[in-house]
């Protein structure tokens, strides 16, 4: 805009003052200045009278302001070299103005530009060069001002962008880990469920291994007892048949003696001939006494060995007189134990009872994990004042045995773990530079108004396994925390969600609480929440309010796993995409439950708990056809394939292992005659009672590869 305000100018000044071609024919300065103030006032002739006077040149409203911006131009600073003033050759002999002098005459209602004989000295070429240089240099420091301006600014917004991109990296990071570590926790909970399975499979088979040898084992005496009854009877017989025969034998002789005495007697009687008839009762003599039968007692049962108590013996490591005791070691020297590699110094788990003393001003990490450290004096950072990262867990600190002033002048760190030791309050005076934080498995009994003041860079804050609960936490103790993304409270006392949660929370963990309600305003102010577990808590549907999170465009994973609940809970928040609902009673999914989320629900696992089929409905699915991609019912006690699963065209991952599923209809896993590509990667179906030869060739034909189907083994009825 000021180049064109000022070629205006010039155009108007040229036109003013710059004479006719003609002027060159005449001579003097009266008819010059009779010539000029023609010129001024129309060209041509004029009025006599007019002639005579000095000529003027009346300029309009427009033209003065171009001739006052052009008479307040801020000379001065400028200084021109010496060659662009003209000479003064060039300017007639009359005329006594110098190259640069002008008048303004201000008496009438419009501005007149006059010399000192009423004439109007041009502009010459150099004095139009000089005002062009001064507004180009104007112009260039203008924009040399804003391109530094410009330049500042974008230096700014860069290092914003990098501080953001460096906070969302950590914590994706963080994030990254944390989901391995679910994972891996899942994974241990999965094969410790199947170790415990597999423990009472095989506890139940050892009882009925136990119960059928023991019944084989009394079988077996049973019949050895009836053997023995029998081989003693037998013996018994033979041994009576025996001395029976042995006594009708020597009755036999006896009866013949008898006989040959009678018929002597006989024969003496002549006078009676009649025969004499003897009893034989009198004559038999009893029967010897029967052999007693012995007392065959089955032989004595073996005797399981006893299981002898094995007493544990732990050995303790004690100091004995002749080994050496750790001792303060002089300054820069490197305790015993420890060792250092570039900027990281290790001195973990060598008994260390005491800070040592350091001076290693480049040192960035210090590990101090495992020793019986009880103080940190205020000195202790003094020589190693560009710590980032220090680790003192499992050692043996007191919230008094930290100086006031022991972090303050760490003005580079950024981590801070003290977790495993014995505070029971928030160390004060903590750096502002701290983004990492972690006070996990102390005895924290309160945090204050003002416990975590000073801490608006912290990112990363783990208070888990202490004795916290909503008694003893201040509402307003997270507020200076305008930065926090990640919150740890879990294995603590709190009976409801804390109060007073910072908005810039993206997850939050309270597993292994109390917690048995969730109120509508819990969450108010947490809108950006991504992730919220609550796992082994005491919660039940019933105490779930409706607006809790239903409105959440940014809650996607929930982990209500090991709680009381006996139904999918409803109003569950419209982003949620993982649903974790593992270990609880859940008997029924009712209708149209995860028909308002949006883009969908994508993982849900209710394994373990009690859906036996009559709980689901055709529509409880409804709204997570198109989105569901991983769905786990293993461990319930199904007795058939769900209604709803062969219209989930998203799904990859299916489990129905360890049910009392007994058939796999041609439709219950994938729709008849789909025509797009099979979608189902991988489907469980173990531990049921399926009957293999019950199954059509077409059950599966949503599945990609028949080898990713795990079918054996199958429970007999």
């Amino acid at each position: 805009m000021k180049w064109v305000l000022l070629l205006a100018a010039l155009g108007v000044l040229l036109l003013m003052v710059v004479p006719p071609a003609q002027g060159h024919q005449r001579s003097g300065a009266k008819r010059e200045r009779q010539r000029r103030g023609k010129k001024r006032r129309g060209g041509g002739g004029g009025r006599g009278p007019d002639r005579t006077k000095s000529p003027q040149m009346s300029l309009g409203p427009a033209d003065a302001q171009v001739l006052e911006y052009l008479q307040n131009l801020d000379f001065p600073a400028i200084h021109p070299p010496a060659a662009l003033h003209p000479p003064a050759a060039l300017y007639p002999p009359s005329s006594k103005l110098s190259p640069v002098d002008l008048s303004l005459d201000f008496s009438g209602d419009s501005a007149v530009l006059s010399d000192p004989i009423d004439l109007v000295t041009p502009l010459t070429q150099e004095q139009i060069r000089l005002l062009l240089w001064h507004e180009e240099e104007q112009h260039r420091r203008e924009e040399e001002r804003l391109r530094r301006k410009d330049e500042e600014r974008k230096r700014r917004r860069k290092q914003r962008k990098e501080q953001a991109e460096r906070q969302r990296n950590f914590v994706a990071e963080r994030r990254r880990e944390e989901e391995e570590a679910l994972k891996q926790q899942i994974a241990r909970e999965e094969e410790e469920w199947r170790q415990k399975e597999k423990m009472r499979q095989e506890e139940a088979e050892r009882v009925a291994r136990e119960r059928q040898m023991e019944e084989e084992r009394r079988r077996e005496e049973e019949a050895e007892r009836e053997a023995r009854e029998r081989q003693m009877e037998e013996e018994r017989r033979r041994q009576e048949e025996a001395e029976r025969e042995a006594m009708e034998r020597k009755m036999g002789e006896e009866r013949k003696r008898q006989d040959e005495l009678l018929r002597e007697a006989l024969e003496a009687l002549e006078e009676e001939n009649e025969e004499d008839e003897w009893l034989r009762g009198d004559v038999f003599q009893s029967l010897p006494n029967q052999l007693k039968e012995r007392d065959f007692l089955p032989p004595p049962q073996p005797i399981p060995p006893t299981l002898l108590s094995q007493e544990l013996e732990w050995e303790h490591e004690e100091v004995g007189e002749g080994e050496e005791e750790i001792k303060v070691s002089p300054r820069n020297a490197l305790p015993p134990g420890c060792s250092i590699s570039d900027v990281t110094m290790t001195c973990e788990n060598i008994k260390l009872d005491y800070f040592p003393p350091l001076t290693i001003p480049y040192l960035k990490s210090l590990s101090l994990e495992g020793n019986l450290i009880r103080n940190i004096p205020a000195e202790a950072f003094n020589g190693i004042p560009n710590l980032e990262w220090i680790n003192l867990g499992k050692n043996l600190i007191t919230s008094d045995g930290i100086a006031a002033a022991a972090f303050r002048g760490l003005q580079f760190l950024t981590r801070l773990y003290l977790d495993g030791n014995l505070l029971d309050r928030v160390p004060s005076n903590l750096p502002s530079t701290l983004q990492e934080l972690k006070i996990n498995e102390n005895k924290l009994s309160t945090i204050k108004e003002k416990s975590l003041r000073g801490l608006s860079s912290l990112i990363i804050l783990e208070l888990e396994d202490n004795l916290l609960s909503e008694n003893n936490v201040d509402p307003s103790a997270f507020s200076p925390l305008t930065q926090l993304f990640y919150l740890r409270l879990g294995r603590n006392h709190f009976r409801t969600v804390p109060q007073g949660l910072p908005p810039t929370l993206l997850e939050l963990y309270l597993e292994n609480n109390m917690i048995e309600e969730i109120s509508e305003v819990v969450f108010n102010n947490t809108t950006s929440l991504t992730l919220v577990s609550l796992r082994h808590n005491r919660l039940d549907e019933t105490r779930m309010a409706p607006l809790a999170w239903i409105n959440h465009r940014s809650l996607e994973s929930i982990d209500l796993s090991h709680n009381d609940l006996y139904l999918v809970p409803s109003y569950l928040p419209r982003s949620l995409i993982h649903l974790v609902l593992v270990g609880n009673h859940i008997e029924r999914i009712p209708s149209y439950v995860f028909a308002h989320m949006d883009p969908g629900l994508e993982y849900l696992y209710l394994s373990y708990n009690k859906l036996d089929g009559h709980g689901i409905e055709p529509e409880s699915f409804f709204g997570a056809y198109h989105s569901m991609v991983e769905l786990c019912m293993d461990h319930n006690q199904l007795v058939s394939v769900p209604a709803g699963i062969s219209l989930m065209k998203a799904l990859h991952f299916l489990r129905l292992n360890n049910n009392n599923i007994r058939s796999i209809p041609k439709d219950s896993l994938c729709e008849p005659g789909m025509e797009e590509d099979p979608n189902l990667v991988a489907v469980r179906l173990e531990n049921n009672r399926i009957d293999p030869d019950s199954i059509s060739s077409s059950s599966f034909s949503c599945v990609r590869a028949t080898s990713s189907v795990v079918f054996k083994p199958q429970r007999k009825d």
